[in-house]
């Protein structure tokens, strides 16, 4: 081949080399995956929420251990072996028919399970029995006494736990072990205090005349958090009992032990409870 002949060739080849760089696609770039703690979070609902486990969280975040307190606003780094919840679509191979070319495949990060539309009461009550009983914290009776009004339907409204009656000074125990996020009075329940458990669980204890914890503190099962008392709106000293999880509230009923002493649940005269 001629001197003349490989001196057009070089400028070609150099042409071809540059439009085939020009249609390759750009790599991928990874962002840092992080998560802003709003209200009601725990290391449980965001673990749940981008498929990751708590221990991933604790160890990407150098905290001190799963029962850590978060704060809001606080940042949490999310474990990168977690794939993102996105939408993906499949590069198909160069179409050789009319209907090959319009073919695509697609594919998405399933959904979460949602519950049945029958088994919820207003304001996420859920009145079915969880399926969850065997991943939920062993709870125990926070006080001695009959169940004095049930979960769910009262009159013309809806109430989001039990009252479990005792005399005025009774000690309230925690129902499992978990850290105080609140310990204070509000407009309905009174004195009141809520315990935040492992899992996204939250057990709220309302009407107290006293409160016997700060918000902060870890707290065992059978540790004293409050007395019985009739703060708020109640006519009678009792204790009024809520399990929550994830925003949801369940029937405390399904989740703690049923000794005899509750098999004969009494009628309150006490007006319709609609707390907050």
């Amino acid at each position: 081949m001629s001197r003349r002949a490989v001196g057009w060739l070089i400028p070609i080849a150099c042409l071809v080399l540059c439009v085939s760089l020009a249609d390759a696609d750009p790599p991928p770039s990874i962002a840092p995956r992080t998560h802003t703690v709003g209200r009601g979070d725990t290391l449980g609902s965001i673990a749940s929420r981008y498929g990751v486990s708590v221990a991933a969280l604790v160890a990407a975040n150098r905290l001190a251990s799963e029962r850590v307190m978060l704060r809001i606003g606080q940042r949490l780094a999310l474990p990168t072996s977690a794939p993102p919840r996105a939408v993906t679509a499949a590069r198909t191979p160069p179409a050789t028919t009319p209907s090959a070319a319009r073919a695509s495949v697609v594919t998405r990060a399933p959904s979460p399970p949602r519950p049945p539309v029958f088994a919820r009461g207003p304001r996420g009550l859920e009145l079915a029995v969880p399926d969850f009983l065997d991943g939920s914290p062993l709870f125990t009776w926070p006080v001695e006494g009959p169940v004095s009004s049930t979960f769910g339907r009262r009159r013309s409204a809806w109430h989001r736990g039990i009252d479990i009656k005792a005399e005025r000074g009774a000690v309230v125990f925690a129902a499992a072990a978990g850290i105080v996020v609140t310990s204070g009075v509000e407009p309905r329940y009174g004195r009141v205090v809520k315990i935040e458990h492992s899992h996204g669980f939250v057990t709220v204890y309302a009407h107290n005349e006293e409160n016997l914890v700060q918000p902060g503190m870890y707290v065992s099962p059978g540790d004293p958090i409050a007395t019985i008392g009739k703060t708020g709106r109640a006519t009678a000293h009792h204790l009024h009992f809520e399990i929550r999880r994830n925003g949801a509230v369940y029937n405390p009923l399904y989740l703690l032990p049923l000794p005899p002493r509750v098999g004969q649940v009494e009628e309150s005269d006490e007006p319709d409870e609609q707390h907050e």
